[in-house]
């Protein structure tokens, strides 16, 4: 592993790739990019799986990616390898093929990152920075690189500590950074069936009624519970509606309640469903459950800044230093 990479280099073999794939079959090849994909990584992350859900991702979000894998160190370290990812689509001949680029980092080396990145950044595309390494945030070189991405892509859900990483979301946000969080995305399908509860004017014409708002969370769901929370107080207060909110510990994964004098609205999940129950009444839909994939793909759809998501960032934090200090 050598101590420095040439982004010269890495762009002169990408272009080899692309002249021996135009060689193989009568077919040709389609060369696809929308966007530049970085996704950081531990270097004792699961390589198998990650290569799977980038693999999943590319023919619906086709980029250039780029894997950087962080092993650690105090010695500079800092290598490259270059490769492609292609399919073809059913009952096509020809191939579609992305580019991919492996970049392995010791901590040591993390201050050249950008000057090699920024080279090999897709001209005028979009770039999504997905940063898997809990601890990267917290790293002084985290700043620069976060800063050429449109946006920053993290998972407060993989911190140790979930108010902190609300925290950092918000610091980040509050220097101009486009970010998101996946402990957000895994609540999209609640906040979908929780709205769709009011779309009925029967109990919309009773949302007065509801006073409080009660969410209970398990192990790793700590900041996906506390954003539904500020989202559905958030949306209250939005249609004038007053109530207190609780977010605490005590289900396997997330429930919420919306309850007050006449009205009970429950969601929670009972294996792979989501069961919605208002009043006495109960109704049950499919809930897949959040792959590291599924996630990505919303997220990749989302390429302008998301002002609900921002909003409720902002409320729950409140929340959570609200919840720490009680």
């Amino acid at each position: 592993m050598s101590a420095t990479v040439a982004p010269e280099k890495i762009l002169k073999e990408l272009a080899a790739l692309w002249v021996e794939e135009g060689k193989l079959g009568e077919a040709g090849v389609l060369r696809a990019c929308t966007m530049t994909l970085v996704v950081i990584a531990e270097e004792s992350d699961d390589a198998g799986a990650l290569g799977e859900t980038l693999a999943a991702l590319m023919p619906e979000h086709p980029a250039r990616a780029i894997l950087v894998r962080l092993c650690g160190g105090t010695e500079r370290k800092l290598s490259e390898r270059v490769y492609q990812q292609c399919w073809k689509p059913f009952g096509q001949r020809q191939q579609i093929c992305c580019e991919q680029i492996e970049l392995t980092v010791s901590d040591a080396a993390l201050g050249d990152l950008p000057s090699v990145l920024l080279p090999l950044i897709a001209a005028d595309l979009p770039v999504i920075l997905w940063c898997r390494s809990p601890r990267l945030p917290d790293l002084p070189e985290f700043g620069e690189i976060a800063r050429m991405a449109t946006k920053v892509v993290l998972d407060s859900a993989a911190f140790s500590d979930a108010g902190a990483a609300l925290r950092r979301l918000a610091a980040e946000q509050g220097r101009g950074v486009s970010t998101a969080d996946l402990s957000w995305t895994r609540v999209t399908r609640w906040r979908e069936m929780l709205s769709r509860v009011f779309e009925n004017r029967k109990y919309l014409a009773r949302l007065s009624e509801i006073s409080e708002v009660k969410v209970t969370f398990g192990p790793g769901f700590e900041p996906a519970g506390r954003y539904l929370a500020a989202w559905a107080l958030d949306s209250l207060a939005g249609a004038g509606v007053a109530a207190s909110v609780s977010a605490a510990r005590g289900e396997e994964t997330i429930r919420i309640e919306l309850a007050g004098s006449g009205l009970d609205v429950v969601l929670q999940r009972d294996a792979d469903r989501l069961v919605v129950t208002v009043d006495a009444f109960s109704t049950c839909t499919h809930l897949e459950p959040p792959t590291d994939y599924l996630l990505m793909r919303e997220e990749l759809g989302i390429l302008r800044r998301d002002p609900i998501f921002e909003r409720t960032l902002s409320s729950a934090v409140r929340l959570a230093v609200s919840s720490a200090s009680e």
